[in-house]
């Protein structure tokens, strides 16, 4: 069963947005700063035209004849007018009395300097700048004071700063989208250690347990050391699991087989017809728990290492020759013989021996118990295109083919079963053994003989 993961945000998502937030604020300051720089630097630029144009004309002025004459010369107004198409205003004035140019000009701001004067008002519904200057001459040796004031339109220095803008603004979003490009290229190397970490570990078989050895960022070095102390704490976990059913398999089984010799005995020794019947039931009763005890734990063994194989090369037709020797015991006692059919060519399948071998042996063991005395087991090794697969057959009753879909489940048994010990678990475990390894448990009944067929399929190697 998987357990939903509660996810809080992404840490991807997260570092691009702050990158981006940052790109976007650098990319904005940049933009201010450089508009900024730009306007100071034009308006800078439009007040040393005006004050040179400004200076040209009071360069120009002169007394001549005890008049002061104004000779306004031409390019105190071309320098203005080829900067741009701006509409270029003039006032000149003696001791503050109107002389010529546009008289309803903005009063300049007032000084008591020569130093020039520069100031932003507004002309006839236009935007214009003024540069102020005034100069001391001397008339018939009397002071006087001629000031002269240009003015200029600020639409050239509008359309300079829009096109500043434009470009900044482009410089602006370029940086912005290499900015946000180099951005989640970073994010994504930065969360590149983690998926490898999570590659690495989902990679792994179940069994794998071995700490995280790989190199990490040293921020991931209290991750790594967790899970790694955490792989540590578990497998030492499953060890003693599996030392626990080893040792609870022992336990049962060896006082279960002591009761059932000592039931035997006191069979021998009874004489009376009802006490031997009781011992008998007894015994009866001792097997049955003898054989659901080992099965039950035979399947949490089974279950338990189904999680966490430990896979070795097995030769399938030595894997069937051993479990056939193993139970050639007990098929005697009952006058049952076993056979073994195997190929002349070696079959090699990956698998966990412990759990083929108990697979194998439930197998044998369930064709034995049906089959009837004097009757034979046979178990056939062949091989079938990519897999090695193992057949038991047997000639008792067979299966009963209304119980075929159900036989594999746990503590199920045939309908034909009550007269035998069992505990209805030999099958599952054949199959969940199977299926852990890749492989499949097919049940069928011999049509030529009669008889119950489970086969084992395994992968090669």
């Amino acid at each position: 069963m998987n357990t939903r993961i509660l996810l809080r945000g992404s840490i991807r998502r997260r570092l691009i947005i702050q990158l981006l937030t940052g790109a976007a604020l650098l990319a904005s300051l940049m933009f201010l700063v450089v508009q900024n720089y730009a306007r100071d630097l034009a308006g800078q630029s439009q007040d040393e035209i005006l004050s040179a144009s400004m200076t040209a004309i009071l360069d120009s002025a002169s007394v001549r004849n005890g008049d002061l004459t104004v000779d306004i010369p031409y390019f105190a107004f071309s320098m203005l007018g080829n900067i741009s198409e701006d509409r270029v205003f003039y006032a000149i004035t003696r001791n503050g009395a109107f002389l010529t140019g546009y008289p309803d000009l903005p009063k300049p701001v007032a000084s008591s300097g020569i130093a020039p004067r520069f100031q932003t008002a507004r002309y006839d519904g236009e935007e214009i700048r003024m540069a102020t200057a005034t100069r001391r001459l001397s008339v018939s040796g009397t002071p006087d004071f001629v000031e002269v004031t240009v003015a200029q339109t600020r639409y050239g220095l509008r359309q300079q700063l829009a096109g500043i803008s434009q470009t900044v603004a482009g410089f602006g979003i370029g940086f912005f989208v290499i900015a946000a490009v180099f951005g989640i290229l970073a994010a994504q190397s930065a969360i590149q250690p983690l998926r490898q970490l999570a590659g690495s570990v989902s990679r792994r078989g179940l069994s794998d347990l071995r700490p995280v050895s790989a190199p990490v960022p040293a921020e991931m070095e209290s991750l790594v050391g967790a899970l790694n102390g955490f792989m540590s704490r578990l497998k030492t976990s499953l060890s003693r699991s599996e030392d626990l059913i080893a040792e609870a398999a022992h336990r049962v089984r060896t006082p279960l087989t002591t009761v059932r010799t000592q039931a035997e005995i006191t069979l021998r020794r009874v004489d009376k017809p009802e006490n031997r019947q009781a011992v008998r039931e007894m015994i009866r009763a001792i097997d049955e728990s003898s054989r659901a005890a080992g099965q039950l734990l035979d399947h949490a063994m089974v279950s338990f290492r189904s999680d966490h194989l430990e896979l070795e090369d097995i030769e399938l037709t030595r894997l069937a020759q051993d479990a056939v020797s193993r139970l050639r015991p007990m098929a005697e006692l009952r006058d049952i013989d076993l056979e073994i059919h195997v190929p002349n060519t070696a079959m090699t399948v990956k698998g966990d021996p412990i759990l083929m071998q108990s697979a194998l042996l439930n197998l044998l063991d369930n064709a034995i118990k049906y089959s009837p005395p004097d009757s034979c087991v046979h178990v056939v090794v062949r091989l079938k295109t990519d897999e090695g697969e193992i057949t038991v057959r047997d000639e008792g009753a067979g299966f009963p083919k209304a119980d075929m879909g159900r036989l594999t489940r746990r503590f199920v048994r045939g309908g034909n079963t009550d007269a035998v010990v069992g505990s209805g678990l030999g099958l599952t475990i054949a199959n969940e053994v199977a299926r852990a390894h890749g492989g499949r448990l097919f049940l069928t009944n011999h049509s030529d003989k009669g008889g119950a067929c489970a086969s084992l399929s395994f992968p090669l190697a």
